[in-house]
């Protein structure tokens, strides 16, 4: 699967379960690790926990291999490694401290 098709799929499942703030970073140019960094916030545990396992439920789906699933103990964050694409689910407290955006866009986010 293209990055962009990985990205719109992303998309799609974090629209259908009412993700939040849905911010897509094209880190091409600053990591070799992954191509994009897609950010979201759930609105309780259940709904970040919920959020991430229909992103891997939905890859599983489409035969898209996926490297790792870590955080869904305590649904304050949680990342969905698709390799090409890395997903945070966060609570909004967890993303406003950790400031993602701001760290792989630089200071303009």
């Amino acid at each position: 699967m293209h990055n962009e098709n990985i990205v719109s799929m992303v998309l799609a499942v974090l629209d259908e379960g009412k993700g939040r703030d849905v911010t897509v970073i094209d880190v091409r140019n600053r990591t070799d690790f992954t191509d994009y960094m897609i950010v979201a916030s759930g609105t309780s545990d259940r709904h970040v926990r919920s959020l991430a396992f229909q992103v891997l439920e939905k890859a599983k789906q489409e035969n898209m291999p996926y490297h790792g699933l870590e955080g869904e103990g305590d649904g304050e964050w949680v990342l969905v490694d698709l390799g090409d694409a890395v997903i945070h689910v966060m609570k909004p407290q967890a993303r406003e401290f950790y400031q993602l955006e701001k760290l792989w866009q630089g200071q303009e986010a």
